[in-house]
């Protein structure tokens, strides 16, 4: 069987293509909104998140014979948790990693405190993109800003962001990606003058935050995503198939 590990879109497309191939697989899930989602793609879904060992006594008991990785691109947690599982099973690992977008006209940072630590100098009303998991840390580093958080409509979501003090003029709850016009509309809405995102890549909508930025003269700071080093990894979905069958995990 091959085990999926999802929480993406990529994730999604991938069940959808296992699915027609007609192959035996399992699409992992760390939250309840993506086991939502994944049921529609996948007959078989696990939603939780697994440490080394769990991984390794669950790929035994199902015996798993591939793992695709298509987590998001700042998963990397799960990913070297993955690799180092697959090392010592050994089963082969692949991984399904976005593409770099051009990020021309942007100010790249390393990690949160230094997206921050940038913020805080160009501007008053921050925008972030950058989901709910990293919000604490924004908000406990810019505390003396105006923070608008673009977050999924979910309740427990809009919830842990309500205790971190946030209030509705501060929270818009939406699914994206978002196209250029809606990113412009939205940044003028909140009167925005600063942006932080994610080098999520293509299916994040990345581009055209970029762009409305742009359109409205918005610095935007983009917080660069690590580099690991995967054994097998590809960039667009055409290339699995050939990989499946040189592993003979079909």
């Amino acid at each position: 069987m091959i085990f999926v590990l999802g929480g993406t879109s990529d994730s999604l497309m991938i069940s959808d293509m296992l699915t027609k191939k007609g192959a035996n697989f399992s699409l992992s899930v760390a939250t309840e909104y993506g086991e939502t989602l994944a049921k529609q793609h996948a007959k078989k879904v696990f939603c939780g998140r697994l440490t080394k060992a769990e991984m390794l006594t669950k790929w035994q008991t199902e015996r798993v014979t591939a793992v695709i990785d298509a987590t998001h691109p700042f998963a990397t947690i799960v990913s070297e948790t993955a690799m180092e599982a697959c090392l010592e099973a050994e089963i082969p690992y692949i991984r399904f990693e976005r593409t770099r977008e051009q990020t021309d006209n942007t100010i790249l940072v390393a990690d949160v405190e230094e997206a921050c630590t940038v913020a805080n100098k160009l501007g008053e009303r921050i925008f972030l993109t950058t989901g709910s998991k990293n919000l604490p840390e924004f908000v406990e580093r810019l505390k003396h800003k105006h923070i608008i958080a673009r977050i999924l409509p979910v309740s427990a979501v809009i919830r842990s962001a309500e205790e971190l003090g946030l209030v509705a003029d501060q929270l818009i709850g939406m699914k994206g990606p978002f196209t250029t016009e809606a990113n412009k509309t939205q940044l003028e809405m909140t009167q925005a003058d600063v942006l932080i995102t994610k080098e999520s890549g293509k299916q994040g909508g990345f581009q055209e935050k970029l762009a409305a930025a742009a359109e409205l003269n918005i610095p935007v700071i983009v917080i660069r995503r690590k580099c690991l080093n995967y054994p097998v990894e590809i960039n667009q979905l055409s290339e699995l198939p050939e990989i499946l069958t040189q592993l003979e995990v079909y």
